[in-house]
């Protein structure tokens, strides 16, 4: 399992940057973080490391209660909110919490992203949903999220007032969700500058969205 936990973190480690690569985070604000395969166990950033800091020694293993397994530094402030994702979604292997600019600016009015492009189809299959307002400190943004997302094709949510959850089978895939939440928020918000964005009829949104997961890029050849 120690082989395992290591190269949890040398990828947990190496997805931050992605966030920094593509502008969802500035200072020590946002986190991701991995579900140890088969494990109840996750490894999150430390609170209030700077990016650049940021190696796959430092970040911190926990329980999914939250609770520091292994680590020198305090986990993230948002390690309750994680936990209770992966307690009460064992699907899910991925977690990622950004403010990042155009989304949060939809959070900030409690307000969700409307599905009017092929992409955000392909990707959320609906809307991005926005969550409660909740506190940090305890894992009531956990439930929020959970509660959200439930029976919801998006795996992203605006926690209202506050920023950007995202889930995914893996670490990775809920980066990639992070990032294709900032990049629509940001076009349909510029597209509302300009009138009001065209809607795209429900149909059609199933069958991007079917495409997309299930046809979409490479497929495994056939034995």
């Amino acid at each position: 399992m120690t082989t395992q936990i290591e190269l949890i973190r040398r990828q947990v480690a190496e997805l931050h940057q992605e966030l920094v690569r593509y502008g969802l985070v500035v200072w020590t604000a946002g986190n991701v973080s991995a579900r140890v395969p088969g494990e109840d166990l996750l490894v999150i950033k430390p609170s209030g490391v700077s990016y650049e800091e940021l190696t796959p020694e430092n970040m911190i293993l926990c329980d999914l209660d939250g609770t520091v397994v292994e680590g020198e530094h305090s986990p993230s402030s948002d390690t309750a909110a994680h936990a209770y994702v992966y307690r009460h979604r064992p699907d899910v292997g991925g977690v990622v919490h950004t403010h990042s600019t155009y989304a949060s600016a939809w959070a900030a009015r409690g307000e969700a992203v409307p599905c009017v492009l092929t992409a955000m189809a392909d990707e959320f299959g609906a809307e991005i949903p926005v969550g409660p307002f909740a506190l940090i400190g305890d894992d009531s943004i956990g439930r929020g999220i959970v509660e959200t997302l439930d029976g919801h094709r998006s795996p992203a949510v605006l926690m209202k007032s506050h920023g950007v959850f995202t889930i995914g089978k893996d670490a990775k895939a809920a980066v990639k969700a992070a990032v294709m939440c900032e990049d629509v928020a940001r076009t349909v918000h510029i597209s509302r500058q300009l009138g009001d964005p065209l809607p795209i009829a429900q149909a059609d949104i199933d069958r991007l969205n079917y495409r997309y997961q299930n046809v979409y890029g490479q497929q495994p050849a056939a034995k």
